[in-house]
């Protein structure tokens, strides 16, 4: 079996496998090659993966020779199309969003696991990317807001007078939200969360924070640890409590999303309008159409004095890490779906090798892409 590393596109930083997990693979009667300069940017050099015995080659032979194909962000068609029939694809690719080109993997031939698309079970959790991916971009945020405000985040008292701590306004606590938090309290700041699920509310006090309740939200309890569609009267009301919050903020960072929908507008152009001047606010729901109507996604604007940071990549910033976590993830899954002899055996009956199945066989076979 050949397993074949892609260097990802130019924004991109992390590279699916370091050289210390690709030699893992190599050790299991499998053949690994990467693409020349794929580790570069996450620091692991052509030269490290050669001391682990991984075969360095141009792009095109990792693309035409691999039976699994490892990469991060989707395929241009161009690349699609040199790739064996029935190759194995493992990488983020969004599929509900970009229902056209998986589609087209299948009209290929190609078998495509996206990983973004595991169900949220604990025994998924070792192979969950968005949980190791969000956390890291969490943890970013922060530290971004902090770096772009123009005041301090912790109470100081000196000599000259004392400052007040900052105040950071958090919209959803899940992994990405949660580590924002803790890393929002580290640095001395007085933090509230908002989240339309109840069932967080404990985790969030555990941390430090205050949990602003809005009633009526709609059960989220069977979508998987995802966010759900509300109520227009939940929204209004949401809304409300929202951009009281927002007003009192200094930092805000919008974490809200929902599976294959825009995400949802929180921080309208009114409540923007009232807020402190030199706020901040980190949307890392931009790649979605963004929390704010202000956002643009992969960049930084300026509206009535607050600056608006879109980016919902920022793991990428941190590429040491953030690889070496996506790995660990990737690791894990093939361990599902490659013998101890390094063969291929796909179990469809395995909830976690049938959730993450996007194409196989010429069709699209994944129940949420066919259900949606």
């Amino acid at each position: 079996m050949i397993i074949g590393i892609l260097k990802e596109p130019n924004y991109e930083n992390r590279v699916s496998l370091l050289p210390e997990q690709a030699s893992l693979l190599s050790q299991q009667k499998n053949s690994v090659m990467i693409e020349n300069g794929a580790g570069d940017r996450a620091f692991a050099s052509d030269a490290m993966y050669a001391e682990k015995n991984i075969t360095c080659s141009s792009r095109e032979e990792v693309l035409t020779k691999s039976d699994i194909l490892l990469a991060i962000h989707p395929l241009s068609r161009e690349s699609v199309s040199k790739l064996k029939s029935n190759c194995v694809i493992i990488g983020m690719y969004q599929p509900l969003v970009h229902k056209e080109d998986m589609q087209f993997l299948a009209d290929t031939h190609i078998t495509c696991f996206s990983q973004d698309m595991l169900p949220r079970t604990t025994r998924a959790q070792t192979m969950d990317i968005l949980s190791s991916q969000a956390n890291i971009a969490g943890y970013k945020a922060v530290v971004l807001a902090a770096s772009i405000y123009t005041r301090y985040f912790p109470m100081l008292m000196t000599a000259a007078g004392s400052i007040a701590p900052a105040k950071v306004l958090i919209l959803g606590a899940g992994v990405a939200g949660l580590q924002a938090i803790a890393t929002a309290r580290r640095l001395g700041a007085v933090v509230e969360v908002f989240d339309t699920r109840p069932a967080v509310k404990e985790e969030v006090k555990s941390l430090g924070a205050k949990f602003v309740e809005v009633e009526g939200a709609a059960d989220a309890t069977k979508a998987g640890g995802y966010a759900v569609e509300q109520s227009e009267e939940y929204k209004q009301k949401q809304q409300e409590r929202i951009s009281q919050a927002a007003q009192k903020a200094d930092i805000i960072i919008t974490t809200a999303q929902i599976p294959g929908k825009k995400a949802p507008l929180l921080i309208t152009d009114e409540t923007l309008e009232k807020m402190k001047p030199g706020s901040v606010i980190i949307d890392l729901a931009a790649a979605t159409g963004g929390n704010t109507l202000q956002t643009k996604n992969d960049e930084s604007v300026v509206y009535k004095n607050i600056t608006i940071v879109g980016n919902s990549n920022l793991a990428s910033t941190l590429p040491a890490d953030a690889s070496k976590l996506y790995g660990k993830n990737i690791l894990n899954f093939l361990q599902l779906i490659l013998s101890k002899d390094g063969e291929l055996t796909l179990n469809f009956e395995d909830d976690i090798v049938k959730g993450a199945c996007i194409t196989c066989n010429g069709k699209v076979v994944n129940e949420r892409m066919l259900k949606s």
